[in-house]
């Protein structure tokens, strides 16, 4: 059982119910380019108004500078909830103060407002006591659904589950729910996936990975520190030389809680990252010196596949290659397509999120087949990498409802 509440948990007829999202998506020309987080807040949206009550939708939109600014307004946003939910969202210029109050005071249950940007204020940032006691005049209960903002302790993602009778909406449960599956209690054997740009970004997550998988790859432009780390060339590849004992310590780690680690025994070579480009297919450790790593080969692709035939929990962070500069997005494709064969075949749990994972995945058109794809970026990051996030700690510590 969860150690925090749910909306099973919660009574929210006749109540004033402050709901954290995240709508912080990306606009183009004053709409909504990618609604894949909207999306994700609807049915949380629509089961609180459905039991009646009264839903005070809560976000921030931007980095504005604490003080109000047009360009970060999230009127916008109400007028696309509106359209999600068939009408009647009403948009409230501020989160706190008089403004909600009197918009309080004209719902009815089941109605929904959207109140203005919270990072308006500086208060929510710092999350000051103050504007935390400020915005939980305006509600009876708070529920936390923006499971992408719980790594930051701010004042409506962790400071009102300290003050009003808390839950977990249905995205932020489900997204728990996956996580503590793939990582917590895994079927085993469990693989783990992690490529990108560079290992400074995500020593943590290797270092925490190796304790707990059975099977780890590395690839993507960190794989070639790795490489470097044990006396091969990269030529111009992408490389961080300075974290050549970070990679060999991990290396040696591995070994010793008995991971299997994987990495680039082939690789593909260009002499420039542009689409088209003529390349070449070498040995891992063999790449001259004017030679680009940009993708995995046929070889290092095969056995990743063959891991993921044995693995029956299936963990994944970072593109394979360049994705985005074909024919580089060779690897991410092959191996994403053959984990999303795998899913709908064999029922394996293939769990992803993370930086530009979403889009390699879209990419390779496998996110609808993973079991669950997180939308989440430092959220879901910091969770891979084994540290508490304040917006789901405060849940599990909340006041109880009263009766």
């Amino acid at each position: 059982m969860a150690a925090y509440r749910t909306l099973d948990d919660i009574d929210v007829r006749g109540k004033r119910v402050l709901l954290r999202v995240d709508l912080n998506v990306p606009m183009k020309d004053g709409e909504v380019a990618d609604a894949t987080r909207i999306n994700r807040a609807l049915p949380t949206i629509q089961e609180l108004s459905k039991k009646g009550g009264k839903v005070l939708a809560l976000s921030h939109f931007g980095r504005p500078a604490g003080a109000p600014d047009p360009d970060y307004s999230l009127r916008p946003l109400a007028k696309a909830l509106s359209e999600r939910l068939g009408g009647g969202v009403e948009f409230v210029e501020d989160c706190i103060g008089e403004a909600v109050g009197k918009t309080v005071k004209k719902m009815l249950d089941g109605d929904v407002a959207l109140l203005e940007n919270t990072r308006f204020h500086p208060g929510e940032k710092k999350n000051d006591p103050d504007f935390v006691k400020a915005l939980a005049e305006n509600g009876d209960v708070y529920v936390n659904d923006a499971f992408s903002s719980a790594h930051r302790a701010h004042a409506s993602t962790e400071g009102l589950a300290h003050l009003l009778p808390s839950a977990a909406g249905r995205a932020m449960e489900k997204e728990l729910d996956h996580l503590k599956a793939a990582l917590s209690d895994p079927a085993r054997p469990l693989m783990a996936i992690v490529g990108g740009a560079k290992v400074s970004t995500k020593i943590d997550l290797l270092l925490n990975l190796i304790r707990k998988a059975d099977i780890l790859v590395v690839a993507g432009g960190m794989a070639n520190t790795f490489l470097f780390a044990r006396g091969a060339s990269v030529g111009k590849s992408l490389c961080e030389p300075d974290l050549a004992d970070t990679a060999r310590e991990i290396i040696d780690q591995a070994a010793s809680a008995g991971c299997d680690l994987v990495l680039p025994v082939d690789a593909v070579l260009a002499k420039a990252l542009k689409e088209g480009a003529d390349r070449t297919v070498a040995a891992a450790d063999a790449v001259a010196a004017d030679d680009m790593i940009l993708d995995l080969g046929p070889e290092t692709v095969d056995l990743i596949a063959e891991k993921i035939e044995s693995a029956k929990t299936l963990v994944w962070n970072g593109p394979l290659g360049a994705f985005e500069t074909p024919p580089f997005d060779t690897a991410t494709v092959e191996a994403a397509r053959f984990a999303a064969k795998r899913v709908a075949e064999d029922g394996l749990i293939a769990v992803a999120g993370g930086g530009d994972t979403v889009a390699a995945l879209a990419h390779a058109g496998a996110v609808r087949n993973f079991t669950y794809v997180s939308a989440a970026g430092g959220a879901f990051l910091e969770w891979l990498e084994g540290k508490t996030l304040p917006g789901v700690a405060a849940l599990e510590t909340s006041p109880a409802p009263s009766d």
